[in-house]
Protein backbone atom coordinates (compact mmCIF):
# COMPACT_ATOMS: atom_id res chain seq x y z
CA UNK A 1 0.00 0.00 0.00
CA UNK A 2 2.94 2.19 0.29
CA UNK A 3 3.91 2.01 -3.06
CA UNK A 4 0.49 2.71 -4.15
CA UNK A 5 0.26 5.61 -2.43
CA UNK A 6 3.83 7.06 -3.65
CA UNK A 7 2.51 6.30 -7.30
CA UNK A 8 -0.96 8.02 -6.53
CA UNK A 9 1.37 11.43 -5.25
CA UNK A 10 2.44 11.27 -9.00
CA UNK A 11 -0.78 12.66 -9.65
CA UNK A 12 -1.53 15.73 -7.44
CA UNK A 13 -1.91 18.75 -9.41
CA UNK A 14 -3.05 16.98 -12.69
CA UNK A 15 -5.74 14.71 -12.03
CA UNK A 16 -8.99 17.04 -10.89
CA UNK A 17 -11.64 16.68 -10.67
CA UNK A 18 -10.63 13.36 -10.26
CA UNK A 19 -8.79 11.68 -7.01
CA UNK A 20 -4.89 11.01 -7.68
CA UNK A 21 -4.57 7.66 -6.53
CA UNK A 22 -2.52 4.68 -6.97
CA UNK A 23 -2.97 0.86 -7.44
CA UNK A 24 -0.65 -2.23 -7.02
CA UNK A 25 -1.50 -5.55 -7.82
CA UNK A 26 0.24 -8.40 -5.98
CA UNK A 27 0.27 -12.21 -7.94
CA UNK A 28 2.48 -14.82 -5.59
CA UNK A 29 4.91 -12.13 -4.08
CA UNK A 30 5.46 -10.55 -7.41
CA UNK A 31 4.11 -7.30 -8.64
CA UNK A 32 2.53 -7.78 -11.69
CA UNK A 33 0.44 -4.33 -12.52
CA UNK A 34 0.79 -0.71 -11.02
CA UNK A 35 -0.73 2.41 -12.06
CA UNK A 36 -2.03 5.16 -11.01
CA UNK A 37 -4.22 8.46 -12.27
CA UNK A 38 -3.08 9.69 -15.19
CA UNK A 39 -3.24 13.63 -16.20
CA UNK A 40 -7.25 14.70 -16.34
CA UNK A 41 -8.32 11.91 -14.15
CA UNK A 42 -8.64 9.29 -16.71
CA UNK A 43 -7.48 6.34 -16.90
CA UNK A 44 -8.24 5.23 -13.57
CA UNK A 45 -5.02 3.81 -11.28
CA UNK A 46 -6.84 0.41 -11.34
CA UNK A 47 -7.12 0.21 -14.85
CA UNK A 48 -3.48 1.10 -15.61
CA UNK A 49 -2.60 -1.37 -13.55
CA UNK A 50 -5.07 -4.18 -14.67
CA UNK A 51 -3.84 -3.23 -18.22
CA UNK A 52 -0.07 -3.91 -16.99
CA UNK A 53 -0.65 -6.71 -15.45
CA UNK A 54 -3.02 -8.41 -18.06
CA UNK A 55 -3.75 -11.93 -17.55
CA UNK A 56 -2.08 -12.29 -14.67
CA UNK A 57 -4.00 -9.98 -12.90
CA UNK A 58 -6.63 -13.49 -12.19
CA UNK A 59 -6.37 -14.30 -8.67
CA UNK A 60 -3.59 -11.79 -7.52
CA UNK A 61 -4.37 -9.09 -5.05
CA UNK A 62 -4.88 -5.62 -5.55
CA UNK A 63 -3.94 -2.56 -3.79
CA UNK A 64 -5.67 0.83 -3.79
CA UNK A 65 -5.56 3.91 -1.96
CA UNK A 66 -9.16 4.53 -2.67
CA UNK A 67 -12.56 2.48 -3.32
CA UNK A 68 -12.94 1.55 -6.53
CA UNK A 69 -15.42 3.49 -8.55
CA UNK A 70 -18.76 1.69 -8.94
CA UNK A 71 -20.48 4.20 -11.13
CA UNK A 72 -20.75 4.26 -14.86
CA UNK A 73 -19.31 8.09 -15.91
CA UNK A 74 -16.88 8.48 -19.08
CA UNK A 75 -15.40 4.98 -18.83
CA UNK A 76 -16.78 1.85 -17.25
CA UNK A 77 -16.67 1.08 -13.05
CA UNK A 78 -13.05 0.37 -11.70
CA UNK A 79 -15.02 -2.31 -9.35
CA UNK A 80 -16.35 -3.68 -12.23
CA UNK A 81 -12.93 -3.93 -14.41
CA UNK A 82 -11.67 -5.61 -11.06
CA UNK A 83 -14.42 -8.38 -11.07
CA UNK A 84 -13.70 -8.66 -14.90
CA UNK A 85 -10.26 -9.47 -14.47
CA UNK A 86 -11.05 -12.30 -11.83
CA UNK A 87 -8.94 -10.33 -8.86
CA UNK A 88 -9.17 -12.72 -5.53
CA UNK A 89 -8.50 -9.73 -2.96
CA UNK A 90 -9.31 -5.59 -3.03
CA UNK A 91 -7.66 -4.41 0.11
CA UNK A 92 -8.58 -0.37 -0.17
CA UNK A 93 -6.88 2.14 2.26
CA UNK A 94 -10.45 4.31 2.42
CA UNK A 95 -13.66 4.33 1.10
CA UNK A 96 -14.73 6.94 -1.32
CA UNK A 97 -16.46 9.97 0.00
CA UNK A 98 -18.27 10.53 -3.40
CA UNK A 99 -22.19 9.39 -3.08
CA UNK A 100 -22.06 8.10 -6.54
CA UNK A 101 -19.49 5.56 -5.22
CA UNK A 102 -19.55 5.26 -1.34
CA UNK A 103 -19.38 2.08 -0.31
CA UNK A 104 -21.09 0.67 -3.65
CA UNK A 105 -18.00 -0.34 -5.43
CA UNK A 106 -16.48 -2.31 -2.46
CA UNK A 107 -20.41 -3.79 -2.27
CA UNK A 108 -20.10 -4.91 -5.69
CA UNK A 109 -16.86 -6.39 -5.53
CA UNK A 110 -18.01 -8.68 -2.00
CA UNK A 111 -20.94 -9.62 -4.18
CA UNK A 112 -18.87 -11.09 -6.83
CA UNK A 113 -17.13 -13.13 -4.48
CA UNK A 114 -13.96 -10.80 -3.80
CA UNK A 115 -11.94 -10.38 -0.81
CA UNK A 116 -12.39 -6.97 0.53
CA UNK A 117 -10.33 -4.75 3.28
CA UNK A 118 -10.40 -0.84 3.67
CA UNK A 119 -8.07 1.33 6.23
CA UNK A 120 -4.44 0.06 5.66
CA UNK A 121 -2.82 3.12 5.52
CA UNK A 122 -5.71 5.04 6.22
CA UNK A 123 -4.50 8.33 7.56
CA UNK A 124 -2.05 8.84 4.69
CA UNK A 125 -4.70 7.98 1.55
CA UNK A 126 -6.84 10.59 3.31
CA UNK A 127 -4.03 13.13 3.35
CA UNK A 128 -2.51 12.73 -0.18
CA UNK A 129 -6.48 13.31 -1.33
CA UNK A 130 -7.45 15.78 1.54
CA UNK A 131 -8.14 17.85 -2.22
CA UNK A 132 -10.67 15.80 -3.50
CA UNK A 133 -12.02 15.01 -0.02
CA UNK A 134 -13.25 18.70 0.53
CA UNK A 135 -14.17 19.17 -2.47
CA UNK A 136 -17.07 16.81 -2.14
CA UNK A 137 -17.70 17.04 1.88
CA UNK A 138 -17.36 20.88 1.97
CA UNK A 139 -17.73 22.12 -1.25
CA UNK A 140 -14.48 23.82 -2.20
CA UNK A 141 -10.94 22.58 -2.33
CA UNK A 142 -8.03 21.93 0.06
CA UNK A 143 -6.55 25.28 0.66
CA UNK A 144 -2.29 25.42 1.28
CA UNK A 145 -1.23 29.08 2.03
CA UNK A 146 2.37 30.29 1.63
CA UNK A 147 3.92 32.37 3.14
CA UNK A 148 8.21 33.46 2.68
CA UNK A 149 9.12 36.25 4.90
CA UNK A 150 11.56 37.58 7.12
CA UNK A 151 12.83 36.19 10.75
CA UNK A 152 10.12 39.29 12.10
CA UNK A 153 7.36 38.40 9.63
CA UNK A 154 7.83 40.70 6.60
CA UNK A 155 7.56 40.19 3.06
CA UNK A 156 8.65 43.44 2.15
CA UNK A 157 10.35 46.65 2.94
CA UNK A 158 9.34 49.48 3.75
CA UNK A 159 9.76 50.51 -0.09
CA UNK A 160 8.59 47.28 -1.22
CA UNK A 161 11.47 45.89 -2.02
CA UNK A 162 11.00 41.78 -1.32
CA UNK A 163 13.39 39.91 -3.95
CA UNK A 164 14.82 38.20 -2.61
CA UNK A 165 14.13 37.35 1.21
CA UNK A 166 14.19 33.79 1.01
CA UNK A 167 17.22 31.87 -0.93
CA UNK A 168 17.38 29.68 -4.09
CA UNK A 169 16.27 26.48 -2.59
CA UNK A 170 13.15 27.95 -0.79
CA UNK A 171 12.20 29.20 -3.89
CA UNK A 172 13.03 26.04 -5.39
CA UNK A 173 10.23 24.24 -3.61
CA UNK A 174 7.81 26.28 -4.03
CA UNK A 175 8.49 25.34 -7.74
CA UNK A 176 7.70 21.48 -6.91
CA UNK A 177 4.47 23.05 -4.37
CA UNK A 178 2.82 24.20 -7.51
CA UNK A 179 3.41 21.66 -9.39
CA UNK A 180 1.20 19.40 -6.71
CA UNK A 181 -1.93 21.59 -6.80
CA UNK A 182 -4.47 22.31 -9.46
CA UNK A 183 -3.74 26.24 -9.38
CA UNK A 184 -1.71 28.47 -7.86
CA UNK A 185 -3.77 31.60 -6.62
CA UNK A 186 -2.59 35.35 -5.55
CA UNK A 187 -4.95 38.50 -5.52
CA UNK A 188 -5.06 41.25 -7.02
CA UNK A 189 -2.88 43.64 -5.53
CA UNK A 190 0.13 40.97 -6.20
CA UNK A 191 -0.98 40.49 -9.92
CA UNK A 192 -0.55 44.13 -9.83
CA UNK A 193 2.60 44.99 -7.89
CA UNK A 194 5.10 41.72 -9.14
CA UNK A 195 3.10 40.67 -12.30
CA UNK A 196 4.27 37.23 -11.49
CA UNK A 197 4.17 33.71 -13.96
CA UNK A 198 3.11 31.75 -11.09
CA UNK A 199 3.72 29.15 -13.56
CA UNK A 200 6.37 25.88 -12.69
CA UNK A 201 9.66 26.21 -14.00
CA UNK A 202 13.20 24.28 -13.49
CA UNK A 203 11.22 20.66 -13.18
CA UNK A 204 11.41 19.53 -16.64
CA UNK A 205 7.69 19.49 -16.87
CA UNK A 206 5.23 20.87 -19.09
CA UNK A 207 2.22 20.22 -17.21
CA UNK A 208 0.73 23.67 -15.67
CA UNK A 209 -1.56 24.58 -12.64
CA UNK A 210 -4.31 27.15 -13.55
CA UNK A 211 -3.36 30.82 -12.24
CA UNK A 212 -6.11 32.28 -10.35
CA UNK A 213 -6.48 35.97 -9.91
CA UNK A 214 -8.72 37.38 -6.77
CA UNK A 215 -9.95 40.88 -8.18
CA UNK A 216 -13.28 42.53 -7.85
CA UNK A 217 -12.99 45.19 -10.14
CA UNK A 218 -10.65 43.21 -12.80
CA UNK A 219 -8.36 46.30 -13.05
CA UNK A 220 -5.17 44.13 -13.42
CA UNK A 221 -2.86 45.04 -15.98
CA UNK A 222 -3.57 44.24 -19.64
CA UNK A 223 -0.54 44.13 -21.06
CA UNK A 224 1.40 41.88 -18.22
CA UNK A 225 2.26 38.26 -18.01
CA UNK A 226 -1.68 36.90 -17.26
CA UNK A 227 -2.91 39.05 -20.40
CA UNK A 228 -0.22 37.89 -22.49
CA UNK A 229 0.02 33.93 -21.80
CA UNK A 230 -3.97 33.07 -20.74
CA UNK A 231 -4.11 31.16 -23.63
CA UNK A 232 -0.63 29.12 -22.91
CA UNK A 233 -1.52 28.59 -19.52
CA UNK A 234 -4.98 28.69 -17.91
CA UNK A 235 -6.04 31.91 -15.66
CA UNK A 236 -9.32 32.12 -13.82
CA UNK A 237 -10.24 35.17 -13.19
CA UNK A 238 -12.45 35.72 -9.69
CA UNK A 239 -14.03 39.10 -10.06
CA UNK A 240 -17.16 40.81 -8.45
CA UNK A 241 -20.92 40.71 -9.83
CA UNK A 242 -20.20 44.66 -10.32
CA UNK A 243 -16.91 44.37 -12.42
CA UNK A 244 -17.00 46.56 -15.82
CA UNK A 245 -18.55 44.60 -18.58
CA UNK A 246 -16.29 45.77 -21.12
CA UNK A 247 -12.79 44.61 -19.03
CA UNK A 248 -15.28 41.18 -18.69
CA UNK A 249 -15.12 41.12 -22.17
CA UNK A 250 -11.43 42.01 -22.68
CA UNK A 251 -10.10 38.93 -20.57
CA UNK A 252 -12.54 36.70 -22.22
CA UNK A 253 -11.12 37.31 -25.44
CA UNK A 254 -7.90 37.44 -24.24
CA UNK A 255 -8.22 33.70 -23.11
CA UNK A 256 -9.36 33.93 -19.90
CA UNK A 257 -11.87 32.44 -17.56
CA UNK A 258 -14.30 34.14 -15.39
CA UNK A 259 -15.83 33.56 -12.34
CA UNK A 260 -18.71 36.07 -10.89
CA UNK A 261 -18.44 35.86 -7.02
CA UNK A 262 -20.16 37.01 -4.17
CA UNK A 263 -18.96 40.11 -2.28
CA UNK A 264 -18.80 40.69 1.48
CA UNK A 265 -17.84 43.96 3.47
CA UNK A 266 -16.63 45.68 0.56
CA UNK A 267 -14.79 42.82 -0.60
CA UNK A 268 -14.93 39.64 -2.57
CA UNK A 269 -15.84 36.71 0.16
CA UNK A 270 -13.54 33.93 0.06
CA UNK A 271 -15.96 31.35 0.98
CA UNK A 272 -17.81 32.00 -2.53
CA UNK A 273 -14.03 32.50 -4.28
CA UNK A 274 -13.49 28.85 -2.76
CA UNK A 275 -17.41 27.28 -3.94
CA UNK A 276 -16.91 28.75 -7.38
CA UNK A 277 -13.47 27.25 -8.17
CA UNK A 278 -14.30 23.87 -6.74
CA UNK A 279 -17.45 24.53 -9.27
CA UNK A 280 -14.79 24.49 -11.83
CA UNK A 281 -13.56 21.43 -10.45
CA UNK A 282 -10.55 22.42 -8.63
CA UNK A 283 -9.17 19.90 -5.76
CA UNK A 284 -6.13 22.22 -4.49
CA UNK A 285 -4.98 25.47 -4.51
CA UNK A 286 -1.85 26.76 -3.63
CA UNK A 287 -2.15 30.63 -2.41
CA UNK A 288 0.84 33.04 -2.75
CA UNK A 289 -0.39 36.17 -1.04
CA UNK A 290 -0.28 38.76 -0.58
CA UNK A 291 -1.19 39.71 2.88
CA UNK A 292 -4.50 40.69 2.54
CA UNK A 293 -5.61 37.59 0.27
CA UNK A 294 -4.13 35.40 3.16
CA UNK A 295 -5.78 37.05 6.28
CA UNK A 296 -9.05 37.31 4.81
CA UNK A 297 -8.67 33.32 4.06
CA UNK A 298 -7.36 32.77 8.10
CA UNK A 299 -9.69 35.01 9.18
CA UNK A 300 -12.50 32.71 7.12
CA UNK A 301 -11.07 29.58 8.42
CA UNK A 302 -10.60 28.46 5.25
CA UNK A 303 -6.83 27.53 5.10
CA UNK A 304 -5.69 23.40 5.24
CA UNK A 305 -2.13 24.12 5.40
CA UNK A 306 0.31 26.64 5.84
CA UNK A 307 3.83 26.46 4.57
CA UNK A 308 6.35 28.64 5.49
CA UNK A 309 10.02 29.77 4.65
CA UNK A 310 11.49 31.62 6.87
CA UNK A 311 14.78 33.53 6.37
CA UNK A 312 17.75 34.91 8.76
CA UNK A 313 17.30 38.44 8.02
CA UNK A 314 15.62 41.13 9.95
CA UNK A 315 13.50 43.98 8.13
CA UNK A 316 11.75 45.90 11.18
CA UNK A 317 8.19 47.36 11.75
CA UNK A 318 8.27 49.30 8.84
CA UNK A 319 8.37 46.59 6.23
CA UNK A 320 4.69 44.83 4.98
CA UNK A 321 3.70 42.10 7.23
CA UNK A 322 3.14 38.55 5.06
CA UNK A 323 -0.60 38.48 7.11
CA UNK A 324 -2.81 41.25 6.74
CA UNK A 325 -5.34 42.62 9.86
CA UNK A 326 -7.10 39.63 11.55
CA UNK A 327 -8.69 42.40 13.85
CA UNK A 328 -7.92 40.21 16.87
CA UNK A 329 -8.77 41.64 20.66
CA UNK A 330 -8.73 38.03 22.26
CA UNK A 331 -5.50 35.13 21.63
CA UNK A 332 -8.22 32.55 22.07
CA UNK A 333 -9.83 33.82 18.93
CA UNK A 334 -6.67 33.15 16.44
CA UNK A 335 -6.56 30.57 14.03
CA UNK A 336 -4.17 27.63 15.61
CA UNK A 337 -2.51 25.21 13.07
CA UNK A 338 -0.26 22.14 14.41
CA UNK A 339 3.04 21.74 13.22
CA UNK A 340 3.73 19.08 11.05
CA UNK A 341 7.56 19.30 10.67
CA UNK A 342 10.36 21.60 10.22
CA UNK A 343 13.90 21.35 8.31
CA UNK A 344 16.64 23.87 7.31
CA UNK A 345 16.42 24.68 3.86
CA UNK A 346 19.40 26.24 2.21
CA UNK A 347 19.65 29.15 4.12
CA UNK A 348 16.35 29.30 5.49
CA UNK A 349 13.87 27.12 7.79
CA UNK A 350 10.87 25.35 6.04
CA UNK A 351 7.75 24.81 8.85
CA UNK A 352 4.44 22.77 7.39
CA UNK A 353 1.44 23.53 9.53
CA UNK A 354 -1.66 21.86 9.22
CA UNK A 355 -5.35 22.78 10.92
CA UNK A 356 -5.38 21.24 14.31
CA UNK A 357 -7.68 18.85 15.48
Amino acid sequence: MALALSLGRRGLGRTAPNPAVGCVIVKEGRIVGRGWTQPGGRPHAETAALTQAGPAARGADVYVTLEPCAHQGETPPCAQALIDAGVARVVAATQDPDPRVSGQGLEMLRAAGIAVDVGLLEDDALQDNAGFFARVELDRPFVTLKLASSFDGRIATATGESQWITGLWARRYVHGLRARHDAVMVGGGTARKDDPSLTVRGLGTSWQPARVVISRRLDLPLMGTFARTAREVPVILCHGHDADATLMQTWEDLGATLLPCAAARGQLDPADILRQLAGHGLTRVFCEGGSALAASLIEADLVDELVGFTAGVAIGAEGLPCIGALGLEHLDDAARFALVRSTPLGGDVLHVWRRAP
